[in-house]
């Protein structure tokens, strides 16, 4: 079901599979989703080997989960909604932004480690203008 895509969310996914005859709880498709290693992007849930050879979403992901953004030093700290931090972080890490290192990523909350705070600055700018077209939303980067 997961390789069909379309699966917007744990509730759907569920749902199909309890259509299909599956009996499972959502604590144990929560739990498998999580040891299968699907993560969820701004197309739905996906299989890893999916996720690995997507081509990046980024600007999709940056538009759907990102509330704010801040720059500290070498580091940005990214606020999205609870539980949106992980699919942003990994569109992060696909499309490998330059002068970014890595990311940790909470509930809600991405540490974007970068080579310098030139370099912090410039992704928080890249990362607003992927915004650009949101007026809805408003995203801060400090110098």
């Amino acid at each position: 079901m997961l390789a069909e895509g379309g699966i917007a969310n744990q509730h759907d996914l569920l749902g199909r599979l309890r259509a299909a005859g599956v009996e499972t709880t959502q604590a144990t498709l929560s739990r498998d989703l999580a040891d299968l290693g699907v993560v969820k992007g701004p197309e739905g849930w996906r299989l890893p080997d999916q996720a690995a050879s997507a081509p990046s979403e980024l600007a999709p992901a940056v538009r759907a989960y990102l509330l704010h953004v801040e720059v500290g030093g070498t580091m940005a700290v990214l606020r999205t909604r609870t539980g949106h931090a992980t699919p942003l972080a990994v569109e992060l890490d696909k499309t490998r932004l330059e002068g970014a290192l890595g990311t940790v990523a909470g509930d809600d909350t991405i540490f974007l480690a970068c080579r310098s705070p030139a370099m912090a600055r410039a992704v928080a700018r890249r990362l607003q203008a992927m915004l650009s077209g949101d007026r809805s939303r408003r995203v801060l980067a400090r110098r």
